[in-house]
């Protein structure tokens, strides 16, 4: 029986979140802090006006230092707000960690009385996202219930997308449908990934590597290639 986008997708969701938990407290911390620091110092960041942040949950990778940066330097800070009932996402204001309590999913989020995000007031917005794993092409694996795809798509093309990953989370492909949102940068403790100037482009296109580090591997686990045949599949049903 031929294997679908969603069996694919479930299999890389259940093996590299093992892998992600398997992470000490301690190395969380320190690799979420270089990841960090390469955010900060990245190009779209500093020309971002607005910044959507994520409250990251279990070993994902923080977002504390970027908050904290984002603030001192003047930057409108914003984190989603999940409507479950609807299957979408709201950016709200925060303008002090404390104003974050646990929501949906047990995430940390602003409340609904928070200032939303108004495109119009920013010059440029920035956005980061969380994810299981990713794909050079800026493929994103999430969680399964297709709420980034939606936010990204409803912010447009405008916004600047970056997910936030270690670098074993980063693959050469993500078996994806016609639905998911690809990213514009996927950023790792080694290496940022320019990996497409569209939400969805052309099939074929390859990332750029941009910021090689000090690593000759930039981030990219070879050796998961031969766990997974992420060739051509039926369309899933279920959507992340």
């Amino acid at each position: 029986m031929a294997r679908t986008v969603a069996d694919e997708k479930k299999t890389l969701r259940a093996i590299l979140s093992e892998s992600r938990d398997a992470l000490s407290i301690e190395s969380a911390a320190s690799l979420s802090e270089i990841i960090q620091r390469r955010f900060i110092e990245s190009e779209p960041y500093r020309a971002a006006s607005a910044v959507v942040l994520y409250a990251a949950k279990g070993n994902e990778v923080s977002t504390d230092i970027i908050f904290a940066e984002s603030l001192s330097a003047g930057r409108a800070v914003f984190y989603p707000r999940v409507d479950e009932r609807s299957g979408t996402i709201v950016a709200r204001r925060v303008r002090n960690r404390a104003e974050l309590h646990r929501g949906a999913f047990g995430i940390l989020e602003p409340s609904d009385s928070a200032e939303g995000l108004d495109r119009s007031k920013f010059k440029q917005i920035i956005i980061c996202v969380p994810g299981v794993a990713f794909g050079l092409e800026g493929q994103r694996l999430g969680r399964g219930g297709g709420y980034y795809d939606r936010f990204i798509a409803q912010l447009g093309d405008d916004a600047i997308s970056v997910g936030l990953a270690y670098s074993f989370q980063l693959l050469d492909g993500i078996p994806e449908t016609g639905l998911d949102r690809r990213l514009n940068y996927i950023l790792t403790e080694s290496a940022v990934h320019r990996a497409c100037d569209a939400p969805l482009p052309a099939p074929g296109t390859r990332t750029k590597e941009v910021h090689p580090g000090d690593y000759r591997n930039p981030g990219i686990h070879s050796w998961w290639r031969g766990l997974f045949h992420l060739g051509d599949n039926e369309t899933a049903q279920g959507r992340r």
